[in-house]
């Protein structure tokens, strides 16, 4: 029997600008029209947020002033029906994610606070006012939306912990309102968000409720978390709400438990490991094009074997974390994504990227422990392609959206049908 061995298939047409460490061109999945928003996206970040994002890292600053030009881009909202301006995929979304993180994982962070979790809960929560109220205007930029979880003694046990307390209480006139009482910790877009969306355990049935709270008000403050050394850019703040009182109308009618919480999450998880991804990207860039420059005992260390070897294993991670990512927004696209599918791909993903940091760091070597460095600046690298930022970010990053550990227990129940933690 003779075998005819197939014809060799022609070089693949997806444009080479889109993303060289997509090994095995995944992007090859998006239509034509978002591989083109795709690179539009991509020369924004790299004329107006890459020269920019060291400097307000070292500032703790987060650049206000990008909130327009994003939402000018559609990058805000795009997930639901009533501010999406065109029609895409959950993979293109995750694309996008990515290259934001691949730039500067705070502004990525910024947004996927005020777009992916803020946004989400109104638009899963909400009533149609409340939807036709808020959602439009958030999606302009025209307000700064937080998101009021995490606690100071609470984070992965929040499901059970959550301390901060509302009260219903009936006015004179008849009509109800809300008294809110408690404290929030490590809220990104908490010191100068407009609008924030907090949770709290109703006094009355022990339940989660969400409250969308308009900010400045009486009995609500939040302080600028200082002296963080990850994701600086985010401005996080502790929130203390002290007879906060939230009318019956910003209550979220569609929350009544935690189990609503988690439908948010679950959307909101993919994105996070898009998120890492992306952080593992620009770290890679950003070493692999050190490498070329970098000349030591006469020759590029690009040239030299464990470079290779470093770089490879960092490629390897990447590519797997690509396939991993673009199936759960496949599975969101078709509907079938469960809390596990998001659990495995963050605390995968995030592993990954953490791993994948650290090997570029290694690359760079005391070049890589400072932003903007001459000696990058000498060999003619990028302004702010610093690994030192993608290496402190990536801290963030593997922690929040659920840590490795909580997120592999996740799927631990799904695969043997008991649950590790209560």
């Amino acid at each position: 029997m003779t075998f005819t061995l197939p014809t060799a298939p022609a070089p693949s047409t997806l444009p080479a600008d889109l993303l060289e460490a997509d090994f095995y061109a995944f992007q090859s999945l998006l239509t034509e029209r978002e591989q083109c928003a795709l690179r539009e996206i991509r020369h924004f970040l790299d004329t107006e947020v890459r020269p920019f994002a060291d400097d307000h890292w070292e500032r703790a600053e987060s650049p206000r002033h990008l909130v327009p030009r994003i939402a000018e881009l559609g990058l805000y909202g795009n997930a639901f029906p009533e501010t999406r301006q065109f029609e895409n995929s959950n993979v293109f979304r995750g694309w996008v994610a990515l290259e934001i993180s691949r730039c500067d994982p705070s502004t990525a962070t910024f947004i996927g606070v005020h777009s992916g979790l803020a946004m989400t809960s109104i638009a899963v929560g909400g009533s149609a006012e409340q939807k036709a109220h808020w959602l439009p205007r958030l999606a302009r930029g025209e307000l700064v939306a937080a998101f009021g979880l995490t606690e100071p003694g609470h984070g992965s046990d929040t499901a059970r912990g959550l301390e901060t307390t509302a009260e219903r209480r009936t006015r004179a006139d008849g009509t109800h309102e809300w008294v809110l009482n408690g404290a929030k910790r490590w809220i990104g877009n908490g010191a100068f968000a407009d609008l924030v969306v907090i949770w709290a355990r109703d006094v009355a049935d022990d339940q989660v409720k969400g409250f969308l709270v308009r900010t400045p008000a009486v009995g609500f403050s939040a302080t600028k978390i200082e002296r963080k050394q990850s994701l600086r850019a985010v401005e996080n703040a502790d929130i203390v709400m002290d007879g906060l009182v939230v009318p019956e109308s910003d209550r979220l009618p569609h929350i009544d438990g935690f189990r609503d919480v988690a439908v948010v999450l679950r959307l909101t998880r993919a994105d996070v490991a898009w998120q890492a991804l992306g952080v593992a990207v620009g770290a890679y860039d950003a070493a692999l094009a050190y490498a070329k420059a970098r000349v030591q005992f006469g020759k590029p260390i690009a040239a030299y074997q464990l470079v290779q070897q470093k770089l490879a294993t960092a490629l390897s991670n990447i590519t797997a974390s690509i396939a991993l990512c673009v199936r759960v927004s496949q599975m969101q696209d078709e509907g079938i994504q469960r809390d596990h599918h998001s659990a495995m791909a963050k605390a995968f993903v995030s592993a990954r990227m953490r791993e994948t940091v650290a090997l570029c760091r290694e690359i760079t070597g005391g070049n890589g422990i400072q932003l903007g460095s001459q000696d990058q600046l000498d060999a003619d690298l990028p302004a702010g392609s610093s690994v030192a930022r993608y290496f402190a970010d990536a801290e963030a990053v593997y922690t929040f959206e659920g840590t490795f550990e909580m997120n592999s227990l996740i799927v631990g129940r799904a695969i043997t049908g008991i649950a590790a933690f209560v």
